[in-house]
């Protein structure tokens, strides 16, 4: 089946079948995966935190999710994106390891904006982790549902690193056939392709 074949089955998962599984090799590939995503100047302002549903802990932020409490009980995987949260401690990073053109770049077209904008930009990198993730899992047969309905500052207290905060976080796992979301039960609806693919 072709990649295209894949992201028109792809949807976002409401409900997962708990007695999923989700191989340790399949994990290692995702956090392969994420490690190798794109950001500007090779910023990777981020970090990906890795629960599985054995986890003490998850329990805990099922309890922070909103909505999206069954989802983080149900699924096989959870996976919180994170920024660095200080513009200082990203600059001090990057003066160690970019080269001097990536620097200069954050130095002299970023940095002049002001902390709001560092910081947006900072979250759009992690923006773009999301989206190799989402398509991996759609390569991978894998069910994903991205999630900001959570409760991110108590993500933050239950991770307890205060270098990062939290953004959103993704659960991964085996959608369940009662599911009325996927697209055998509820078929996809986009805007008209005239509408966002445009040609000049």
């Amino acid at each position: 089946m072709s990649f295209l074949e894949k992201m028109k089955l792809r949807y976002t998962v409401k409900k997962y079948d708990p007695q999923g599984t989700i191989s340790e090799e399949t994990v290692q590939q995702l956090k392969d995966i994420l490690h190798l995503s794109p950001s500007s100047i090779n910023s990777q302002p981020w970090n990906f935190v890795f629960i599985n549903n054995t986890s003490e802990n998850r329990e805990k932020f099922a309890g922070a999710s909103y909505w999206n409490k069954e989802k983080v009980d149900h699924s096989q995987l959870l996976i919180i994106f994170r920024v660095l949260k200080n513009p200082d401690d990203f600059e001090r990073r990057i003066e160690g390891t970019l080269p001097e053109g990536s620097v200069n770049y954050y130095k002299n077209f970023v940095k002049p904006k002001g902390e709001t904008a560092i910081r947006s930009w900072m979250a759009h990198q992690v923006y773009l982790s999301l989206g190799v993730l989402l398509s991996a899992c759609a390569e991978m047969g894998l069910d994903s549902t991205p999630m900001e309905g959570i409760e991110n500052d108590k993500y933050d207290e239950i991770i307890g690193n205060p270098e990062y905060e939290t953004l959103f976080a993704v659960t991964v796992g085996k959608r369940s056939e009662e599911d009325t979301n996927q697209p055998a039960h509820t078929p996809k609806t986009r805007l008209d392709r005239e509408k966002v693919i445009v040609e000049m």
